[in-house]
């Protein structure tokens, strides 16, 4: 994309699941944790989650509370019993009040409601956008840091390459030098010098 602006706009209408929801998204940072941002964004979208779920529930219990007062409304319309008639007049009052009260609640919360996704798309891809900024970062430095190690790779095996060559070089010499001196001295007079030197060698080895 050309800009953030561009990007964004191809993001519109692409589903983003509710990233704090998803345990694979809480695997992500295992190893180094969540940045403080990143912290901050998951909090706020737990709130508005939470807030919907406590808007939901509360409105399925003021709707049980509502239909239990309606039905004592009609229970007390019905009662014939002029001696209570003030005490159901006054019943019938405070039900028809709660009931006023309970409409009134309703409507907030259910303006809230209304809100509340968008609120909480908002939020969540904030977040998502957070996330791939702090991912690709990792992956951008783990890249650079994996070359750095291929590298060096290579420059071992050119140089394993290079001494395993001299190791048979000097395994070559040596063997050229033993059997020319074998040749020159014979095996009696070698066999002195080679007690000789492997004694020394011992004494050197011991000494160190």
């Amino acid at each position: 994309m050309s800009c953030e602006s561009d990007f964004l706009a191809a993001l519109k209408g692409k589903k983003v699941p509710i990233l704090v929801l998803d345990q694979k998204w809480h695997r992500l940072f295992a190893i180094h944790g969540k940045p403080e941002e990143i912290k901050e964004l998951e909090a706020l979208l737990n709130s508005l989650l939470a807030r919907q779920g406590k808007l939901n529930n509360e409105l399925k219990e003021m709707k049980k509370i509502k239909a239990k007062l309606m039905s004592n409304i009609v229970e007390n319309m019905d009662d014939n019993d002029h001696e209570a008639a003030e005490s159901r007049e006054k019943q019938l009052s405070d039900d028809r009040r709660l009931i006023d009260e309970i409409n009134e609640k309703s409507e907030q919360y259910e303006e809230e409601l209304m809100e509340l996704p968008e609120k909480i798309r908002s939020v969540n891809e904030q977040l998502m956008l957070k996330s791939m900024d702090y991912f690709y970062e990792k992956i951008r430095i783990n890249k650079e840091e994996s070359k750095e190690i291929e590298e060096w790779i290579q420059q071992v095996r050119i140089d394993l390459k290079k001494n395993i060559i001299r190791k048979q070089n000097r395994d070559i010499n040596n063997k050229e030098m033993y059997a020319y001196l074998h040749d020159i001295l014979g095996p009696e007079v070698l066999n002195l010098f080679d007690y000789q030197y492997e004694d020394g060698q011992r004494q050197e080895d011991t000494q160190s």
